[in-house]
């Protein structure tokens, strides 16, 4: 039976709410058997309390792997074969850290990405990046979809076009009628889907000695093709849907929890920062396992046999079966259903997130739809705009193209502003970030505004 949904939040004042709670207060507050610490310790079995503890950061790095995604790493596999399996080792690192901090945020501030530069910085800066992030993350959403129907046409007689719209209509349904916590359990269970493409590895029968040396031997080229599969790769795994997902999941956690209020909300205890950067490893680890797979099956296939022009997972799919066999085929076919079905949601909720924050509106799977209209009607909306680009004659390649050149320089200023905001006391108070994290976080912030650089050189060449 579905948990009743939480109560409306209570608005604070702006004196109340500003107010830095000290972390002896906040251990009193977090105190009980609804606590996550608690809970999670509360279990004998490691196994269980391990489960446990994968959360919001988890399902944040299986979205990564999106059919977009996949398609991303596909192409770089069939184009540039075993030499661009060390990118996933590059990538993890970056992309874990990233995540931990946009995570912290919302833990120690009570509030999402937007939420906070909605109250401590200048309008001229938060308006131009939701604006981007919708635009970027409506496109997305759309090609998702149609790589789902797409999908499942590969298994199933029926045209892709004809399931479209009943697959829009089952993802808006589950957003906006049923809680945050089954919509959690749902997407853990939808991560599995992600495992066919590991599994799909063994099929392709890979030369070990080149999986070896294109995983630990980084190669670079100053060629066209090279630079942009890279931007194309670190673009996809640090995207900024995932910055403003990861913050709002750590918020909705807590008011699951009961915590109602800002106040309530505020700070966070060690403990707390431990389940959630475990929680954040593991999920950018598997995110970053299912790229290298992907990209060691498509070398050792379309790479090896001389198939580089494929444009998406749903056409390296195809191609696959004749090299790798049905059971390969189906197994990444099956793979790219469940990644949409849990990538669509992602990016149209990260949206709407954003947008309820920006306006003040109030916003939470937990809330029924009649509490949070608007926070629901930008879900709705952005699903079916998006919905609408598999029917209107845009071409999904050329339109994930210019999400990706949206994406590719709305990443790295709003990185430079997640690092402002993590050494901020104001906002953090004692959660500012450690020496490590600010190493690792200003590192991903000069390789992205490299990566960006970089694109734009890979044009006008």
């Amino acid at each position: 039976m579905a948990r009743k949904k939480t109560g409306p939040h209570r608005k604070v004042s702006a004196k109340r709410s500003s107010a830095r709670p000290t972390r002896r207060n906040h251990q009193a507050r977090v105190a009980g058997s609804n606590h996550l610490e608690t809970t999670i310790e509360r279990d004998p079995n490691l196994i269980k309390r391990l489960l446990k503890a994968l959360g919001p950061g988890f399902i944040t790095g299986a979205s990564d792997d999106d059919p977009s995604g996949i398609g991303t790493y596909s192409m770089a596999g069939a184009q540039l074969g075993f030499g661009m399996l060390w990118s996933a080792l590059i990538t993890f690192p970056l992309m874990a850290s990233v995540q931990y901090i946009c995570g912290k945020v919302g833990m120690a501030s009570g509030m999402g990405l937007a939420g906070v530069l909605r109250r401590y910085y200048p309008r001229w800066l938060l308006y131009p990046a939701v604006f981007g992030l919708v635009i970027a993350n409506t496109v997305n959403a759309g090609t998702d979809i149609g790589a789902i129907a797409a999908a499942m046409e590969l298994l199933i007689p029926i045209p892709a076009i004809a399931m479209i719209v009943p697959i829009t209509i089952i993802i808006v349904v589950i957003q906006i009628w049923k809680t945050y916590r089954f919509i959690e359990r749902t997407f853990k269970w939808l991560t599995l889907a992600l495992l066919a493409y590991i599994g799909s590895a063994f099929f392709s029968k890979p030369d070990l000695g080149e999986v070896i040396s294109g995983t630990l031997i980084p190669r670079f080229s100053l060629d066209t093709t090279f630079v942009s599969t890279l931007v194309a790769i670190l673009g996809t795994t640090i995207s900024p849907y995932l910055f403003f997902w990861q913050a709002n999941q750590e918020v909705e956690e807590e008011i699951s929890m009961g915590r109602v209020t800002l106040s309530q909300r505020k700070g966070a205890t060690r403990k707390e920062l431990k389940y959630e950067a475990l929680d954040t490893i593991a999920g950018m680890l598997f995110s970053n396992v299912v790229m290298y797979f992907i990209i060691l099956t498509t070398a050792a296939t379309l790479f090896k046999s001389g198939k580089p022009d494929i444009e998406s997972a749903t056409e390296a799919a195809q191609a696959l079966r004749p090299l790798a066999g049905d059971a390969s085929y189906i197994l990444l076919a099956l793979g790219l259903i469940g990644s949409g079905f849990l990538g669509v949601p992602i990016l149209t909720g990260s949206a709407a997130y954003a947008v309820a924050e920006t306006f003040g509106w109030r916003h939470s799977l937990d809330d029924k739809p009649h509490r949070a209209r608007a926070f629901y009607a930008v879900i709705a909306v952005t699903t079916l705009i998006g919905m609408l680009i598999n029917f209107i004659g845009i071409n999904p390649i050329k339109a994930l193209f210019w999400t990706a050149v949206i994406n590719g320089f709305l990443s790295p200023p709003l990185l430079l502003v997640i690092m402002l905001i993590a050494n901020n006391t104001a906002i953090m108070g004692r959660r500012i970030n450690s020496t490590l994290m600010n190493l690792f976080g200003w590192t991903t912030v000069v390789v992205m505004f490299a990566a960006t650089i970089g694109l734009v050189l890979s044009w006008v060449k």
